[in-house]
């Protein structure tokens, strides 16, 4: 897509002090990018940070600052996209959301907080669609490989069968490495927005929380550790579900269910071992919870290189169609799920705003507004693929 010459640059990192913000501005060093700059509150930190990653000594720093709203607006209107990495997005990112919707200003996040994204969409879609701003939440590991794995899934159904797979299971099948401090402080600030406001908890609950105005199919909770016939294997939930499957079907509806009015998603993570052991590994990871204690990584902080390069995940669909024909996709990552991959698939989404994609304004998800432009991007940059069949 042609240049926009009434703003200063493409793509804005804001965030670029914290750890994962700094991966995505280092991540953009190295490649031939558009016009881009480093944002947050503190410019010697800004100034710090640039030095650190080798970046230009000339790449242009932004001051901006959560609590001041009138910077994020001028941040906003400088820019094509914004790149926030500042979190957790119920505090520290509804003023930019709006910013963002009343200057028709792209933007992309790594949002995992299902109740905020629901209100976001409430207040700014109708905005966004004026103003041509185009709002695109989960852009990282949640929920990026879910929502393009499934996209791909149906492609293949669609193409091979002449229609969708009303049935698909996400199954987790390997994955190396955790999740990053911001996602623990999401959940963290989730659950205390749901302690202060109960009826947040039905939304939370919901899968169709994200689609306003339609309910489809009933749809498993994949809260209990199950034997799964279809692939054989003992299953246990997910942590990552509750979102994904939010998203997932938030494609489908803005894609005009492409998938079905009564498709059926849900997500487990597959149990190492057969039978009793099966069972055991299931039982263990269910009552494991990555962010219960105090000794993760805290917002800013996160893994060495070498435990993100180290870092994998390989993530298993299985489409069921009426007849009980099965049909597969694979998606896999060659970084950690929680900072290397992640930082490459948020910088990749803000890449593909500006260099491949139109579309009108709103709040999207990315497989209804990227999926087959981010899933190239994402195979020939970012180190994913993605397999059907």
């Amino acid at each position: 897509m042609p240049q926009d010459q009434t703003r200063d640059f493409d793509v804005i990192v804001y965030g670029a002090t914290g750890f994962t913000g700094r991966l995505v501005a280092e991540y953009l060093v190295g490649k031939r990018t558009p016009r881009w700059a480093m944002a947050g509150r503190s410019l010697t930190k800004l100034e710090e940070v640039r030095d650190l990653i080798g970046a230009p000594a000339d790449t242009p720093l932004v001051v901006a600052d959560a609590d001041d709203p009138a910077t994020l607006a001028t941040m906003c209107a400088r820019t094509r996209v914004v790149l926030t990495t500042v979190g957790p997005y119920q505090l520290y990112g509804t003023a930019l959301v709006a910013a963002c919707a009343a200057s028709g200003t792209g933007y992309v996040d790594l949002c995992g907080e299902p109740a905020w994204m629901r209100h976001m969409i409430d207040a700014h879609h109708d905005e966004a669609k004026r103003t041509g701003a185009r709002i695109v939440f989960s852009c990282g590991f949640d929920s990026i490989p879910f929502d393009l794995g499934v996209l791909t899934l149906q492609e293949c159904a669609l193409a091979k069968f002449g229609r969708p797979a009303p049935r698909v299971k996400g199954r987790v099948r390997q994955m190396q490495g955790g999740f990053s401090g911001g996602t623990a402080a999401s959940l963290k600030a989730t659950l205390a927005a749901a302690a202060r406001d109960p009826s947040l908890v039905k939304l939370l609950t919901s899968s169709f929380a994200l689609t306003p105005g339609f309910k489809g199919a009933h749809q498993p909770t994949g809260l209990i550790p199950e034997y799964d016939s279809t692939i054989g294997a003992w299953v246990a939930p997910f942590v990552m579900a509750p979102i994904n499957t939010k998203n997932v079907h938030r494609t489908n509806f803005l894609l005009g269910n492409r998938y079905g009015d009564d498709f059926v998603y849900d997500e487990m993570m597959v149990a190492p071992g057969l039978g009793e052991i099966g069972k055991a590994a299931a039982d263990a990871i269910a009552k494991y919870n990555p962010f219960g204690s105090e000794g993760g990584p805290k917002p800013g902080e996160g893994p060495s290189k070498a435990d993100r390069d180290a870092g994998h995940y390989d993530i298993l669909f299985a489409g069921l169609m009426p007849d009980g024909t099965r049909i597969d996709a694979v998606v896999t990552g060659d970084r950690d799920p929680g900072y290397g991959s992640t930082s490459k698939m948020i910088a990749e989404s803000a890449l593909c705003l500006v260099e491949d994609v139109a579309g009108d304004g709103g709040i999207w998800t990315p497989g209804a507004l990227m999926g087959p432009e981010l899933r190239t991007r994402l195979k020939a940059h970012a180190g994913l693929t993605f397999t059907a069949g």
